[in-house]
């Protein structure tokens, strides 16, 4: 073994040994470790399985396995993934794994390009830092993921600020957005950061938990139990504080209550009962405020518990003086505000309390939502049906549907017709007929049928799991107008009692006689008439109840900042096929000339179409099969270059075409050219039939206008919005639906990678555009609008590149989206201006500026109802958009 010198670097490594059992298990694996070249030193500790080595030389952790295997014993491992972002070709790959294979730790790293993973196995004492070190020193970087955390202990808008400085501070977090009103931290970070986070928000003072998949329920259950809490007590603090109110305030009033007490108990003993009275309320009822705020001033980090802290004690320790110590204070300044401290703690538990109840309802479209998913389904299983909890339905299996039965997973109908109510979804009221092939969705309701489905998406893949995603996502969100909020908020509580000490100071030494008294009363009222609770409270309650009613309503905002974008927007810029119109081409037309058979004519017709791949065949056949037609033999199919085709139907020649083909076979269009023109201006192409030689029929297919679609555009106008189509079908016909419609600017004949181009043409034109598509072959242009809007099939809901998702194929969600984003704003906007301006107008009040002038004064319990209050307005206004309706629309 080589010696170490003083000037040799040192290398240390601990492992954790598996299957040692003794002492001589020890010996072994001592004995095997110091055989590895460049072991200077190896350590067994029986007690914690577990080996320590040094090296003068960069230890190699697969020898020291190796030979700890080869003496009969195992060295715990650890496998894990990371994703790796910023890897286009096969030498990244090369250069991610040779990163992370330097890290001595590391036994095995294998990285995919296709999946942008990298599968590592190390031993289980490596710190996973190095490994994000080393890929992000290689030029690439760990992806993040969604953390949600559950945070506990926060009371007012200075501690959000605080929880989110706290989250931003951990190493690797990309954004960290925390909701006062949900009480919930939405973090960007890798998952391995998921530990750090918490430990941060703990140093902080406050208590965090990562969000579980079925947490929904017992998050509920948990906020039910903190507000039977909160009720418990204040009914303790009202019992106890009403009597002291009575004694002390009593007597103020009320001259002759002020002598009976005085002749009757006597006013020290009316004092000594105010102590006793008021010291139950502070440490039982009041004692929250105490174990939260006193911590967080000692940080100095104070939040509104240290408010309410401090000015309560203030009141109740100089009264505690003026009782057992009167002798200490100057003379005329022997009061007591016993009733102070006692009635500000009972006021606030009371806000607090109706804060409670208020934020409950912000949360109920989620809990609405979450109540939709039955606890059981009926399965099929070995020719039985038994009942399974939701949780053990699998994918695959049949589950059967009685008639009024809510669908307990997505699925596939299999067997039986019934109608589904999918209002839930897709804010449509009408059910929708289901039979077999068709899909339903978990949580819709089967009106009248029994139905067999095949399970296709269960747990967190179904689309009522994704809509509870997107809800909570949006609700959790951060607006751009919260970031004023943010900086005023995290600076706010320190203010505050810097000009509580101000107040203290300037009415004790300028202040009339007796000017402590009036230093303390006044000091209190700042303290606690300043809480910025509503401040906290103004945008994320909005937000919460907003998104709620827009899911209600089949409007799904996956990101919070589209309701304030969507407020702003100039330019409603709208896809054609599947927005505007069904996306499914329609017989619209069908006429024959005199002497011909028209149900012999359409027979032949959809007989020759039925050989045809064209999507005006596809809608031919289809309308025949509706009318149960049998189809005819047909012989020599074929085309007539960019003209039409041609076929033999029992032995009579049949041409299918536009007019320009019939003029070439020498036949005369003009009995139908008024027809013909009409269709023109309806965005139809007419086509005609012709029958041995003579003209037959005329036909027009055509992808028929939504009913809805009108009311939708005339709703954007009504909003001062301008409508654009985007669409890739001719300019003629793009020309006539926009003329039906009334559509401001029409984009036509582009591709879908044009469409990009299209949109940002209109930004630099008008400003803010919405674009409106399926989501689909729309994904560029939605993602490149300000809003990207896609209208879904009500199954289809977690598209990408969109901001916000319209559950139905209804045009109309659109101004109601819209009309939507403008009513929370304008409601946030009313909340934050009444949280800014109730402080900025009553702290001066509460410091006394009004003294001087109108003799007046704002006692402290005064301050505690208007702080309580503030919170509540604040809750309440926002309550008020549950109540959301949007645009009405006429009847088309």
């Amino acid at each position: 073994m080589s010696l170490q010198t003083p000037s040799s670097p040192l290398y240390e490594g601990t492992l954790a040994i598996e299957g040692m059992t003794c002492a001589s298990c020890v010996a072994r694996v001592e004995k095997a470790l110091k055989k590895v070249e460049g072991i200077d030193e190896a350590s067994v500790n029986l007690a914690t399985e577990s080996a320590h080595v040094r090296s003068h030389t960069p230890i190699d952790y697969a020898q020291l396995i190796q030979s700890v295997e080869k003496a009969g014993f195992d060295v715990a491992t650890e496998s894990f993934e990371f994703n790796i972002e910023g890897m286009t070709c096969a030498s990244c790959v090369a250069r991610v794994e040779k990163a992370i294979q330097k890290i001595p730790e590391v036994i095995s790293a294998q990285v995919n390009l296709a999946t942008e993973k990298a599968s590592i196995q190390a031993i289980s004492s490596i710190d996973k830092k190095q490994i994000i070190q080393a890929i992000e020193k290689a030029g690439y970087s760990i992806a993040v993921q969604d953390i949600e955390l559950n945070i506990e202990g926060m009371t007012c808008a200075s501690c959000v600020a605080r929880v989110e400085k706290a989250l931003n501070a951990v190493e690797g977090v990309t954004r960290a957005n925390v909701n006062l009103a949900t009480e919930k931290a939405f973090v960007q970070a890798p998952a391995s950061k998921t530990e750090d986070l918490i430990a941060a928000v703990k140093k902080a003072g406050y208590n965090a938990q990562v969000v579980q998949a079925d947490q929904q329920s017992s998050h509920a259950k948990k906020k039910q139990q903190e507000q039977d809490v909160l009720k418990r007590d204040l009914i303790i603090a009202l019992v106890l504080a009403v009597p002291v109110f009575i004694l002390e305030m009593g007597s103020h009033m009320i001259p002759a209550f002020h002598h009976f007490i005085a002749h009757s108990i006597g006013t020290q003993n009316s004092w000594y009962i105010q102590f006793v009275l008021t010291t139950l309320v502070l440490i039982f009822p009041g004692r929250r405020f105490y174990q939260h705020g006193l911590p967080a001033l000692l940080r100095l980090a104070p939040d509104m518990n240290s408010l309410v802290a401090v000015g309560t004690l203030a009141a109740f320790g100089f009264s505690c003086v003026a009782t057992f110590a009167s002798q200490l204070l100057p003379q005329g300044t022997v009061h007591v505000y016993f009733e102070a401290a006692a009635v500000i703690v009972a006021l606030i538990l009371l806000g607090r309390f109706m804060e409670a109840k208020a934020k409950g309802k912000t949360s109920q479209a989620i809990q609405y939502l979450v109540g939709m998913q039955p606890k059981t389904a009926r399965v099929e299983r070995n020719g039985q049906t038994i009942d399974l909890p939701i949780s053990d339905v699998q994918t695959g299996m049949i589950i059967e549907i009685r008639p009024g039965e809510r669908c307990p997973v997505d699925g596939e109908v299999i067997s039986g017709n019934s109608y589904i109510d999918e209002a839930m979804i897709s804010g449509e009221p009408i059910p929708v007929a289901k039979q077999i092939g068709d899909q339903v969705v978990g949580g819709t309701i089967n009106q009248n049928g029994h139905l067999k489905i095949k399970a296709t998406a269960v747990g967190q893949d179904s689309v009522l799991a994704q809509i509870i995603h997107m809800v909570e996502q949006a609700q959790g969100s951060k607006l751009p107008i919260q970031a004023l909020v943010d900086k005023v908020t995290l600076w706010f509580v320190p203010v505050v009692m810097s000009l509580a000490v101000i107040t203290f100071l300037v009415w004790y030494f300028v202040g009339p006689e007796p000017s402590l008294t009036y230093a303390l009363v006044n000091a209190v009222a700042v303290l606690i008439i300043a809480c910025p609770c509503a401040m906290g409270l103004a945008t994320p309650t909005s937000i919460m109840v907003g998104t709620g009613r827009g899911a209600e309503l089949g409007v799904l905002f996956r990101k919070g900042e589209a309701l304030q974008q969507l407020k702003n927007t100039h330019v409603v810029a709208v896809d054609k096929t599947g927005t505007l119109t069904e996306g499914k081409p329609k017989l619209t037309n069908f006429e024959v000339v005199d002497g011909f058979d028209k149900d012999r004519v359409f027979q032949i017709l959809a007989s020759v179409e039925s050989k045809s791949e064209h999507p005006i065949a596809y809608a031919i056949v289809e309308a025949a099969k509706d009318l149960n037609l049998d189809l005819l033999d047909v012989e020599h199919f074929d085309s007539v270059t960019g003209a039409g085709i041609q076929a033999l139907v029992n032995g009579q020649q049949i041409y299918i075409g536009a007019d320009h083909l019939m003029h070439k076979l020498g036949l005369e269009t003009s009995i139908f050219s008024e027809l013909a023109e009409q269709m023109g201006n309806e965005g139809k192409t007419p086509l005609y039939i012709s029958i041995d030689q003579q003209l037959a029929a005329i036909v027009a297919v055509a992808d028929p206008i939504k009913d809805t679609t009108y009311s939708a555009i005339q709703a954007l106008h009504d909003l001062g919005l301008k409508v654009a189509m985007i669409t890739g079908d001719n300019r003629h016909t793009a020309t006539a639906i926009a003329k039906q419609l009334k559509i401001d600017h029409v984009i036509a004949e582009v591709m879908p990678e044009q469409k990009v181009q299209s949109v940002q043409e209109l930004q630099n034109a008008h400003g803010i555009v919405c674009f409106v598509g399926d989501g689909i072959n729309d994904a560029p242009a939605l993602a490149q609008a300000d809003v990207g809007m896609a209208i879904g099939t009500g199954t289809d809901v977690a598209i990408e590149a969109a901001d916000v998702v319209l559950m139905s194929g209804n045009l109309q969600m659109v101004p109601t989206a819209i009309s939507l984003s403008t009513a929370t704003m304008n409601n946030i906007r009313q909340n934050l201006f009444w949280a800014f301006v109730y402080n900025a107008a009553l702290i001066p009040v509460a410091a006394g500026v009004l003294y001087p002038f109108f003799g007046i004064l704002l006692s402290p319990m005064f301050a505690a109802g208007a702080m309580a209050l503030s919170s509540v307005f604040v809750v309440s206004n926002a309550l008020r958009l549950k109540g959301f309706k949007g645009p009405e629309f006429e009847e088309s």
